[in-house]
């Protein structure tokens, strides 16, 4: 190389060049000009480039759910854990992990590398008109304006670049939040909502996408603007889905199936209607391990192979609803929010959990171990079977129609009862840890023990597959085909709710009980609030990429609040430094001063 370059990352980070230096020596002549010049189909590669970090660290990548969901009021980690506790439990009380957004910030960087380079030689690809040539170039300003909106939500402020240069800055400045909605990610998602076609297929964006996120963005614009100034314009860019979905979608192609039912089908994911963007995984569209596709059917399962009678091989990975041991514990906290002032379970509850599994072994004899581990009444004995097919695990919440008869009898079943009250404090909001024996005391006496129920709770089931691609079943490599959705039509009628209380809007009420009524709950009456709206997210988009975001805008990701609704991992926060994550030390050490300047608070 003619230059010496410090490093690729840093190369990437600074300079917005995607893979190597302009600089480098290139003995055939080509160059990313002649490229984009030569034909469309080649300027086309510089933009699909822009998806590659995308693909790599973000929607469908099992860590970035747990960017976007853990830590949050609505999840713990299983069995109240402490393992992948940097995101779970904001450490665990052990010294913070300074590298833990090294592969989200190095992706993120790169697509904007990517996108930079799309953006400026957009101009001389040859295309047969203006119209056409800002269509595909749309595609690279909307991921752009992604990739920093997720950079910003993560880290606080960061360095802006929008054009590939070739001069690295050992010392860069950070851009605050605020500057950098109003100075990129807006104009960015303007331009696109402008330019991009009504129908681009899945993964690629269409104009609804970019509205859907530009609605997102005015509205996160809140958590850095006390005066709110930018509510309206959410209100407004909202409401313009919202019209066209209502009178059939005509404009933007939105959405909405009249029933909840419908939209996690798996005959939907490919063509979901009411999906504002998706992202689908193909074979060999991945530069990853090739069985590393939408990672997030393996996130939700709760341990069920911590009884006996259940297994996780060979046909039971690619089986809807035969996974065990994700990563995602819901909180007692998130199952109360199903609760309906009558008492009875919004019906989002049940068609968003698995509380019922079936025997997957070919038999199950009941052993002395487990009658006592599982604190059988004399009624079951190492005798008591139980054949495939058979009720093996149900879990009860306190609000199902036959709750108090299930309980009754819970400990005289040949398959396992789970009680919400055997597994959560309701009162405290925590996981027990505990468990008092009622039937066979311990062999050395007593009754207290390690809490042998709370391997088995809800477990969600939206993103659960039976589509994959098998790539070496001798080690369970299957990659999972479906498509994950980053954002739903649902989302902009709470977005309009939670603007309309901020601007005035005075719809609030309409926009969530459209929502509720879709998904057969009553509803609401009274007055609206901002925690009213926060609820209603929770109960229809927990598990899609948006609680740690919707915790932020809303003054809520605090010890405080963590600790009324989620002590686990409120114990655990730090306020004035969780409230973003560290910046990388791997980036900070390429920097002047070690980057000690560049590193967030309390880090």
């Amino acid at each position: 190389m003619k230059t010496s370059i410090l490093s690729t990352l840093l190369l990437s980070l600074l300079t917005g060049i995607s893979s190597c230096s302009l600089e480098e020596v290139n003995p055939s002549g080509f160059t990313i000009d002649a490229v984009a010049a030569s034909s469309v189909d080649g300027y086309r590669k510089l933009v699909n480039n822009c998806y590659f970090g995308m693909e790599r660290s973000l929607y469908g990548y099992n860590q970035w759910m747990m960017f976007c969901e853990g830590g949050t009021d609505l999840w713990n980690y299983q069995k109240n854990g402490v393992s992948f506790s940097q995101f779970f439990k904001y450490s665990a009380g052990a010294a913070p992990n300074l590298t833990m957004g090294k592969d989200l910030w190095n992706a993120c960087y790169d697509g904007i590398g990517s996108c930079n380079t799309a953006i400026k030689y957009a101009s001389v690809a040859p295309f047969t008109s203006e119209d056409e040539r800002k269509k595909v170039v749309a595609e690279a300003y909307f991921l752009r304006a992604m990739y920093y909106y997720n950079l910003v939500e993560q880290f606080g402020g960061v360095t802006v670049t929008t054009e590939p240069v070739a001069t690295v800055n050992l010392r860069p400045e950070k851009g605050t939040p605020l500057d950098i909605y109003n100075n990129v990610i807006i104009p960015d998602l303007q331009f696109a909502a402008q330019w991009l076609p009504v129908d681009n297929g899945t993964t690629k964006p269409s104009k609804k996408s970019a509205l859907g996120f530009l609605a997102r963005a005015y509205l996160q614009t809140v958590e850095y603007d006390d005066t709110k100034a930018l509510a309206g314009k959410a209100l407004e860019t909202a409401k313009m889905l919202i019209d066209d979905c209502e009178s059939g979608g005509t404009k933007y192609n939105t959405f909405m199936y009249p029933t909840f039912d419908d939209v996690f089908l798996e005959t939907n994911n490919y063509t979901n209607r009411e999906s504002l963007w998706s992202h689908r995984f193909v074979i060999g569209g991945v530069s990853n391990n090739a069985w590393n596709m939408n990672m997030n059917n393996e996130l939700f399962y709760c341990v069920v192979t911590d009884f006996g009678a259940m297994q996780q091989v060979g046909a039971d990975y690619t089986t809807w609803g035969r996974r065990s041991g994700g990563q995602f514990m819901p909180t007692a906290y998130l199952l109360g929010l199903y609760v309906q002032p009558d008492g009875t379970l919004d019906p989002r509850y049940h068609k968003s959990f698995q509380t019922s599994w079936t025997v997957n072994k070919a038999g199950y004899t009941w052993t002395d171990a487990a009658l006592k581990i599982f604190d059988r009444s004399g009624e079951i004995n190492n005798t008591t079977q139980l054949s495939n097919g058979d009720q093996g695990i149900t879990f009860i919440h306190p609000s199902d129609p036959d709750y108090t008869a299930k309980a009754a009898t819970k400990l005289s079943q040949p398959y396992l009862v789970v009680d919400f009250a055997d597994v959560y404090d309701a009162n405290a909001k925590t996981v027990k840890m505990q468990y008092n024996r009622v039937n066979r005391p311990l062999d050395g006496g007593g009754t207290q023990t390690t809490n042998p129920f709370f391997s088995f709770y809800p477990s969600l089931m939206k993103h659960n597959s039976s589509n994959y691609y098998v790539n070496n079943p001798n080690n369970n490599r299957y990659g999972n085909l479906n498509a994950t959705f980053m954002m739903r039509m649902p989302e902009v009628y709470l977005i309009a709710a939670e603007a309309a209380i901020y601007a005035g809007g005075g719809m609030e009420q309409q926009y969530i009980n459209k929502v509720r009524t879709r998904a057969g709950a009553l509803p609401l009456g009274g007055g609206v609030t901002v925690q009213t709206v926060l609820d209603e997210r929770a109960r229809e988009l927990c598990g899609e990429y948006v609680r740690y975001y919707d915790l932020k805008r809303t003054k809520k990701l605090n010890k405080a609040y963590l600790m009324s609704t989620n002590p686990d991992v409120g114990q655990y926060f730090m306020d004035n430094r969780n409230e973003v994550r560290p910046i990388p030390t791997t980036f900070l050490n390429t920097l002047q001063e070690a980057g000690t300047y560049y590193q967030n608070p309390n880090y």
